[in-house]
């Protein structure tokens, strides 16, 4: 089911926009006490800001354009294709890296990266229920299914064997990924570890440094989590009032890129407004809101031993929470283990640069565990 000729995202409609602009228009600021600024949630300044820069003068039409141009493919099975960037190297024989986003972002979350990579075979999919994806009868997928459905497309672009690289969601699709197809995945490069490994019945012969690092885990749960608890429990509500409200969405969205990047409390330091509001509009106009929950709801069996792929990691000191080398160690063959200087959970955005020397990280292991040069 290969297609090039109309795999880009489709043209959305005017009056998805002009919808978008009047309800812009008529925001109606809500009401909170004064003088906290981001402690309770988004600041209602610089929000009111942002919007107002959103109605006035943000042009979704030159954004569209150029991610339109970009090269798309639709590949996999009828009932659950997959749309990629699929950027092809000069060499035929070129590595295969898959580039794994997360939430709340989409495949930009990698234009800084692809760049850097050309001399390799780069595939960026649209993850299944999130911005850019295909459309699939379920409307979202679990991170299991979403592996699967990525699987399949990869065998049908023509690839047998390649690099996995993923942060957040990511993670999740490349372990179950990894896991599954050990023979198809040469070598894995990840930013994290995934928290259900602490959350769900974690080890109990456990280290300073583990005790350590799952106490961090439970406080950030504590203090930082109530997003993943209800995107988990009650999705459905929650799409209600996002989905209606581009002000509210905007508010969810923003507080995780200002809270979750290496910004020193500016997110304009990492994203321009622009920027920002590319990354919200994407999940406004496709209504990909509600359906990017799906992997925090449809809690599908995790891979439960170690997942023996050679394994390089890149650790960005302001991600989430960052697990030892140790604990990773439990669950992965860890062959490389990188701690950045800066950077946080939108790493390949933030820090290229270091993001894409972990990836060759990965794909020289690739190499050695294939023998080819």
């Amino acid at each position: 089911m290969i297609s090039t000729e109309h795999a880009a995202p489709p043209v959305v409609e005017e009056s998805v926009l002009e919808d978008l602009r009047a309800r812009l228009r008529g925001y109606r600021r809500v009401d909170v006490p004064a003088g906290f600024g981001w402690a309770r949630g988004v600041d209602g300044d610089r929000l009111a800001d942002l919007i107002s820069h959103w109605a006035r003068s943000y042009d979704w039409r030159e954004h569209e354009a150029r991610i339109r141009a970009l090269p798309w493919a639709l590949a996999g099975l009828a009932d659950a294709p997959v749309r990629a960037v699929h950027l092809r190297a000069a060499r035929t024989d070129a590595v295969a890296v898959v580039l794994l986003h997360g939430w709340p972002d989409s495949v930009l979350r990698f234009e800084k990266v692809w760049p850097l990579l050309s001399d390799l075979h780069v595939i960026v999919p649209a993850l299944p229920g999130f911005p850019f994806a295909a459309p699939v009868t379920s409307r979202g997928m679990s991170s299991g299914d979403m592996a699967e459905a990525i699987a399949n497309a990869m065998t049908e672009l023509g690839y047998e064997r390649y690099v996995v690289s993923a942060g957040d969601v990511g993670c999740d699709v490349a372990e179950a990924l990894a896991a599954a197809r050990p023979d198809r995945v040469t070598a894995l490069h990840l930013t994290d570890v995934s928290q259900y490994r602490f959350l769900v019945d974690p080890p109990q012969d456990l280290s300073d440094a583990e005790r350590a690092y799952i106490r961090r885990g439970h406080h950030w749960q504590a203090a930082e989590g109530g997003y993943m608890h209800e995107q988990a429990t009650k999705p459905h509500t929650l799409a209600v009032a996002l989905g209606d409200s581009p002000a509210g969405l905007a508010a969810w969205i923003l507080e995780k890129l200002r809270a979750w990047t290496d910004c020193g409390g500016d997110v304009e330091a990492v994203f321009n407004r622009d920027e920002l509001l590319t990354w919200i509009t994407a999940y406004w106009v496709s209504g990909a809101i509600g359906t990017s929950f799906t992997p925090y709801a449809e809690s599908a069996a995790k891979p439960s031993g170690r997942i023996d792929v050679p394994t390089a990691f890149t650790i960005f000191p302001k991600d989430l929470v960052n697990a030892p080398r140790e604990f990773a160690a439990r669950f992965f063959d860890v062959r490389s283990w990188s701690e950045e200087a800066a950077g946080g959970h939108f790493a390949a955005w933030e820090r290229p640069s270091e993001y894409a020397i972990g990836i060759r990280t990965a794909v020289d292991l690739a190499r050695q565990r294939c023998g080819t040069s």
